[in-house]
C-alpha cells in the first residue's frame, strides 16, 4: 500500500459524490480520482483547490488495479454491474447503494457501532441507508445500557436523499418537488425505505428479532434528515441517564432542539428532546437530525475506508 492511498470516487458528480470529494480533500487525501457515467466523462469536479477531470466508470477502468479503495455512490443497478470489476482489479469497495447491504457475508458498517465488522470483508463493505446510520449511532449506546426491546420511527427525509436532480427541482420551486415521498418503491404495505431501515438496523446492531416499525416520508427540505424515535428497553432508562450516555457517545451531539438546519454541514448526529415515553415505563422518546450527505453517506463511507486502510498499513 503506498503512503498516499489511491482512492477512486464513483458517482463523483452526484450529490453524495461531490461531498465525498470535499471531505477527502479536507482530510488531506491527495491521490484521488473521479469517475462517473459516460455522460459526465470529460467534465470536471472541484477537489480542494483544484479540479479533477471525470473519468468514465467502465469495467476496464475499474479493473486496472491502480486504485486501492473505491467509494461508490451510484444507483443499485450500476453498483451491481460495476462493483465486481473494481474488486477484480484488487481494490476494496465501499458501496453506498442498497445492492449489497443485506447480502450474507458482506459487512454493513457504521464505524462507531460495528466497525470491527468492516475488517471481515471479502472485497466489499456496504454503507447503510442515510437514516439507519444516525439511528444506530444513537440506539447502540442506549442498547448497551438498558437493552432494546422495541423501536418505532418516523422519518422526515430531505430531497437531497433523492439526488442532485431533486435538489435542483426544489431550488427552482417546481411543484413536483414538494411531493417526493413516492420516490421509493411501494409493495402495497410499506415503502422499501421503511423495510430497509428495519432490516439494516437489525443487521448492524446484530439484533435480528428486534421489533422495529418505521414510517418514512420525503419533505421539502434541501439537506438534513430528521427522525422521531420511540424506544422501549428492558429496564427503565431515565432521560437524564440517557442524555449523559449520548453526550459521551462518538459522533453524537446532544442538542436541546435538533433540526435539519442545525445538522446541515456538520459531521455529528444531533439528538435531543430526550424524554420519558408516557405510554411505557421503560420507554424513551427522542428526536434525531443529521446531514444525510455527510454522516448519512459520504463521511460514513470514508470512515469505513479508513478502517480498511489502517488495517493494511499496519
Amino acid at each position: 500500500m503506498p503512503n498516499s492511498p489511491r482512492i477512486g470516487v464513483v458517482g463523483a458528480t452526484g450529490a453524495v459524490g461531490t461531498v465525498t470529494l470535499e471531505l477527502l480533500a479536507e482530510r488531506g487525501y491527495d491521490d484521488v480520482r473521479a469517475f462517473a457515467s459516460e455522460r459526465s466523462a470529460g467534465s470536471s469536479v472541484p477537489f480542494g483547490g483544484i479540479a479533477l477531470v471525470v473519468e468514465e466508470a467502465t469495467p476496464e477502468a475499474l479493473e486496472a488495479g491502480d486504485v486501492d479503495v473505491f467509494l461508490f455512490s451510484v444507483g443499485t443497478s450500476a453498483s451491481l454491474a460495476l462493483v465486481p470489476h473494481a474488486v477484480q482489479g484488487g481494490a476494496a469497495v465501499v458501496d453506498k447503494s442498497s445492492a449489497f447491504r443485506l447480502t450474507n457475508g458482506i459487512p454493513l458498517v457504521v464505524p462507531e457501532v460495528n466497525g470491527e465488522r468492516a475488517l471481515e470483508h471479502d472485497g466489499v463493505v456496504a454503507n447503510p441507508n442515510c437514516c439507519t446510520i444516525p439511528l444506530t449511532c444513537v440506539l447502540k449506546p442506549l442498547h448497551e445500557a438498558a437493552g432494546l426491546r422495541r423501536v418505532r420511527i418516523a422519518t422526515y427525509q430531505s430531497v437531497s436523499g433523492a439526488g442532485a436532480s431533486a435538489m435542483e427541482r426544489l431550488r427552482n420551486e417546481e411543484p413536483a418537488s414538494h411531493d417526493l415521498r413516492m420516490d421509493w418503491d411501494f409493495d402495497g404495505v410499506e415503502f422499501d425505505e421503511e423495510s430497509k431501515l428495519r432490516e439494516e438496523t437489525r443487521k448492524i446492531m446484530e439484533l435480528p428479532e428486534l421489533p422495529i416499525s418505521a414510517t418514512c416520508v420525503r419533505v421539502p427540505v434541501m439537506v438534513g434528515h430528521a427522525e422521531a424515535v420511540w424506544a422501549e428497553f428492558e429496564r427503565p432508562l431515565p432521560p437524564e441517564e440517557a442524555t449523559e450516555i449520548l453526550a459521551a457517545s462518538p459522533s453524537v451531539r446532544v442538542e436541546q432542539f435538533p433540526s435539519p438546519g442545525k445538522a446541515a454541514g456538520i459531521d455529528d448526529v444531533l439528538v435531543g428532546r430526550i424524554r420519558s415515553d408516557t405510554t411505557d415505563p421503560n420507554g424513551l422518546s427522542l428526536f434525531i437530525a443529521g446531514d444525510n450527505l455527510r454522516k448519512g453517506a459520504a463521511l460514513n463511507a470514508i470512515q469505513i475506508a479508513e478502517l480498511l486502510l489502517d488495517r493494511v498499513s499496519v
